[in-house]
């Protein structure tokens, strides 16, 4: 997710430099010029512009569409327990920070320049690749088995329907419109095992693509800008410290003796970097349709840029903490008799 988005950004950033000798190759090839005169290669026509600049909502829905094939609605017993308790655990952490923080500082543009929605995308948003490869390595079947559940908080469902919860007047179809992709894979991969197979490479495949397209949007600037590296930062221990310690918490409220899967979710998804972009295009359907002020609508769409970049850097950092973070739970449980591979 992020090499190819910060590939695109680069890029981008780059061609709207409009450096001299690009200009004049563009011109040479026979590229049209924009309206201000200038020549982009992101904005050269055909195929090429739609792949790589333009692509980013189709792919992102195709994306989700394979997310909600995998959906499993038939879980065991022990799994689902699991996969309930920390869904929403973590959904409940993640929204009542995002809330707070909203409430004490500007909801839009708040602490370290964090926006309430920014937040709930990424505290709410898990890894599901790691939480599998984590779950396996240190804990049991069951809490490999919960991923089954934890798909739910891969995409921006829990953040549009948050976004709701918190006052943005999103109308019924803007819901529909976002989430019939989800919708329509949950159908079918829960109809035929041979579409939910089939469909799971989806997961993997698209990310680079949409990431790509995203980046493509984006200056490379905003990963330079201090203000975004620190949020990003502090978003990123946020997470884990937060959600980690909701699910542990959580877990032993239900009287789980092993919370290793608490651990292993507390991270953000590299699929919440596109959570702001659906956001924009939601609330920009909700001002079409008269239910949202068309100047907070713009604000979304404003600050996409910004908010996917300081998820991104939230993504890198759990990827690299949210592992340690787990071995060392894994130590501390081993210490105390018990064995987290072990069901109970």
């Amino acid at each position: 997710m992020i090499i190819p988005l910060l590939l695109g950004a680069l890029l981008n950033t780059i061609d709207q430099l409009h450096l001299e000798p690009i200009q004049v190759m563009l011109k040479a090839l026979g590229t049209k010029p924009l309206a201000n005169g200038y020549y982009e290669f992101f904005r050269i026509g055909g195929f090429s512009e739609e792949l790589f600049k333009n692509s980013a909502l189709a792919l992102i829905a195709l994306f989700l569409l394979c997310t909600g094939a995998q959906m499993n609605l038939q879980v065991q017993k022990q799994a689902f327990k699991k996969g309930i308790i920390i869904t929403a655990s973590k959904y409940l952490s993640g929204l009542a920070v995002g809330l707070l923080l909203g409430y004490i500082f500007d909801p839009m543009y708040g602490l370290f320049g964090l926006s309430t929605m920014t937040i709930i995308a990424a505290m709410t948003n898990s890894n599901g690749g790691m939480y599998v490869a984590l779950s396996s390595q240190f804990g049991n079947r069951s809490d490999v088995g919960a991923i089954s559940i934890l798909a739910f908080n891969h995409g921006p469902f829990l953040t549009l329907l948050s976004m709701g919860l918190v006052g943005e007047h999103f109308p019924f179809i803007a819901f529909i419109s976002v989430l019939l992709p989800v919708l329509l894979g949950i159908i079918l991969g829960n109809l035929d095992k041979d579409i939910q197979v089939f469909l799971k490479s989806g997961e993997t495949l698209l990310i680079p693509f949409f990431a790509f397209a995203l980046g493509a949007n984006m200056s490379f600037l905003h990963f330079l800008n201090i203000n975004v590296l620190i949020a990003g930062l502090f978003l990123g221990i946020l997470t884990l410290a937060v959600t980690g310690t909701a699910g542990i918490l959580s877990l032993k409220l239900f009287k789980e003796k092993n919370q290793i899967a608490g651990v292993a979710e507390a991270s953000t998804a590299g699929n919440a970097v596109a959570t702001p972009a659906v956001i924009a295009v939601a609330a920009s359907a909700s001002a079409a349709a008269g239910k949202m002020d068309p100047v907070i609508a713009q604000k979304y769409a404003d600050m996409v840029s910004v908010a996917s970049a300081q998820i991104s850097i939230s993504t890198i950092t759990t990827a690299l903490l949210c592992p340690i973070a787990v071995v060392l739970w894994h130590r501390y449980q081993l210490r105390r008799g018990v064995d987290t591979r072990q069901e109970f």
